[in-house]
């Protein structure tokens, strides 16, 4: 059974979305800086449509991550940037178009039932409403031996370290502030992270945390 995984870019001032979302900036203001690390690699592009990019060691250890992934779980927000019953959310479809580049079943975390969406490329939206748990069961039964990927947004990552279901956590760093916006660990108790791994590359530094044995409830360690 592969493992519970949340992987997440965020500011230098604890981050990970910056202030006043739109449809046309999901982000907030400043919040796609957090990523441009990661759009230049090739393989990032590649599942996303397009073609050029960075090789090299970093675009391998993305590849490598996505190659591991078997399911992923989402917070609505991040589907859509919406709230609200779904025929009022004028971005119902989600940002990706018609194949977007996760390849596998996805979970959304939601309030609102829907009937799961097929896309083109191996993904299913299925939208979940009785919580992170039943999403998480739910992917680990589609993941089969692969890991499940917590992508976000923030209440998702929250949910999945509060109720003791993630195994690991990665921060991808960007050396940003954003100064306002969305936190990712406000209201998280410290303490129970174990850092197992450093490493910078442009415009970057990664840390990967071990997620301690008494804060894990339901993971899969």
């Amino acid at each position: 059974m592969g493992r519970v995984k949340l992987e997440i870019s965020i500011s230098l001032d604890g981050y990970v979305a910056g202030p006043s979302p739109t449809l046309e900036q999901p982000l907030g203001e400043g919040g796609e800086q957090l990523h441009e690390w990661t759009i230049r690699l090739a393989g990032w592009r590649e599942a996303h449509g397009l073609t050029g990019g960075e090789s090299g060691p970093e675009d391998d250890r993305a590849r490598a991550r996505i190659e591991a992934t078997g399911a992923v779980v989402m917070g609505r927000r991040m589907f859509s940037g919406g709230e609200g019953p779904w025929q009022d959310d004028p971005n119902m479809d989600g940002w990706w178009g018609d194949e977007p580049p996760f390849h596998v079943p996805v979970f959304i975390l939601t309030h609102h039932p829907r009937e799961p969406v097929v896309k083109q490329g191996g993904t299913t939206f299925t939208f979940v409403t009785d919580g992170i748990e039943s999403a998480l069961e739910q992917a680990r039964d589609a993941a089969g031996a692969k890991d499940i990927l917590v992508a976000g947004g923030a209440m998702a990552a929250q949910e999945s370290l509060q109720a003791g279901l993630l195994d690991s956590i990665q921060l991808h760093v960007a050396p940003v502030f954003l100064g306002g916006g969305v936190r990712l660990f406000d209201g998280i108790p410290s303490g129970g992270l174990e850092l197992v791994k450093a490493y910078e590359s442009l415009g970057v530094a990664h840390l990967e945390y071990r997620v301690a044995a008494d804060r894990q409830t339901g993971g899969t360690s």
